[in-house]
């Protein structure tokens, strides 16, 4: 009970004493921001398993450019990028579904990046563990100047995109007729989606991320009806479970990324509860 019975000692001196702790909370904070306004639209498009697939789709870029010597990060783009690119270019001539073509793409990229992986050294083993579930308390300035230019850039496109993938959200028809291109949306979704993923895999990892791209967003669509209201508070929860997490990995002695992540599932249990002990089942969107 020490977070009650000596708040300062739990809550603020390891911020305050440690850089890594410092670094860790901005790292954390911004990969929430790029994930819970992005994974907004995920959640309310129902394209929850495209961002599972995509999570894991940047493995094997990461994997190549470990392997090579060069930036991960770089890797992670330009392996989301190809499987969004992937992902549209089936979609647009197969007869199949899209959830087809995102598992085909799914399985082959995470075949894809074991078959590299288990060509490497096992001395990197260790580097690839921080890959899968982060290492958020090994981030650097240079990381979080990274993880700041992505999440700006997310933010970005999410403002100027707003119109365009709320009308395609609820009437893809009518976006039609508004002319504002919803496969075009559609595929900067995509886009805006890798690269929100590409920002917080430092944090969490490849295997984790999925929780704060969906937990977040989906607890406050329980709470609130309007879009923007919706973002704003899936960022303050994420928060809550990001600092919370820092903090229980510190004075625990547990994986960080992954108490994060679980700290994301209890709030929206704890959400989905509360919601059911009240009675109110049903969700309404006001647009």
């Amino acid at each position: 009970m020490d977070f009650l019975t000596s708040p300062f000692d739990w809550w603020i001196e390891p911020f305050y004493d440690n850089v890594f702790m410092r670094n860790a909370l901005w790292s954390g904070l911004l990969a929430v921001l790029a994930t819970s306004t992005v994974g907004t639209w995920v959640v309310l498009r129902g394209m929850s398993f495209f961002g599972e697939a995509l999570g894991h789709g940047v493995l094997p870029g990461i994997a190549i450019a470990f392997i090579l010597g060069g930036d991960t990060m770089v890797g992670a783009v330009i392996a989301a990028l190809v499987m969004v690119f992937g992902v549209n270019l089936i979609r647009a001539h197969s007869p199949l579904p899209e959830d087809s073509s995102i598992g085909l793409l799914y399985v082959g990229f995470l075949a894809l990046a074991v078959v590299i992986l288990s060509s490497s050294s096992g001395a990197y083993s260790g580097d690839i563990t921080r890959f899968l579930f982060g290492s958020i308390t090994g981030v650097t300035d240079s990381d979080l100047l990274r993880q700041l230019i992505i999440a700006g850039i997310t933010l970005l496109g999410i403002v100027v995109l707003h119109r365009a993938f709320l009308v395609m959200t609820f009437d893809e028809v009518q976006a039609e007729l508004l002319g504002l291109r919803p496969r075009v949306a559609h595929a900067a979704l995509l886009a805006l989606l890798a690269i929100a993923i590409v920002a917080s895999f430092q944090a969490v990892g490849n295997l984790l991320v999925f929780a704060f791209l969906v937990a977040p967003p989906s607890t406050a669509a329980m709470c609130v009806r309007r879009v923007p209201a919706i973002m704003i508070t899936a960022v303050m929860l994420g928060a809550v479970a990001v600092v919370v997490g820092l903090l229980i990995s510190y004075h625990h002695d547990t994986a960080a990324g992954a108490t994060m992540a679980l700290g994301t599932v209890i709030l929206f249990l704890i959400a989905l509860l509360i919601r059911s002990l009240s009675g109110t089942y049903n969700v309404r969107l006001i647009t």
